[in-house]
């Protein structure tokens, strides 16, 4: 099981981690900013260490530990309801106006900052870090590219 101290340092990188990713949304001005990555990064991380935890907590004694793991996988229902409600927060941002949709990459952001907590909860920090470098790079390099321009449409 998870010391708290574990669980607070995994929450910690889940909140810079987020941090970081809603940086380059506020940055230019989007709606999901850092705090919004900061709060989707944590919870993830949050409920996805809870889910970790959870059968620790539902076992009577260690000797029982074997049997809820073999007989029981629905804590990991957890990780799979975050990817699932974490969609309808990305939901919100999406606005279809006349001509164009709005907001689609900032939902997908949303959705990845979740991912990212999902990682830091587990405790595969490494990739998460790397992921989250990668996110942000993708996210400044593509907007600094015009790709509209190479493909012939108007902006």
């Amino acid at each position: 099981m998870l010391s708290l101290e574990q669980m607070l340092l995994r929450l910690a990188i889940g909140i810079v981690l987020g941090a970081l990713i809603g940086l380059e949304r506020e940055m230019v001005g989007k709606e999901a900013g850092v705090r919004t990555g900061m709060m989707v990064a944590a919870g993830a991380t949050i409920f996805t260490m809870v889910g970790l935890i959870l059968p620790y907590l539902i076992s009577l004694s260690p000797e029982n530990l074997a049997e809820v793991l073999a007989r029981n996988s629905g804590f990991l229902g957890v990780i799979a309801n975050i990817v699932v409600g974490i969609g309808f927060l990305g939901a919100g941002v999406i606005v279809k106006s006349e001509e164009r949709v709005k907001g689609l990459t900032t939902a997908a952001t949303i959705w990845f900052m979740a991912a990212i907590g999902i990682l830091v909860g587990l405790g595969l920090l490494n990739f998460a870090v790397i992921s989250t470098l990668i996110s942000v790079f993708i996210l400044i390099l593509l907007r600094k590219i015009n790709l509209y321009k190479w493909i012939g449409k108007k902006d």
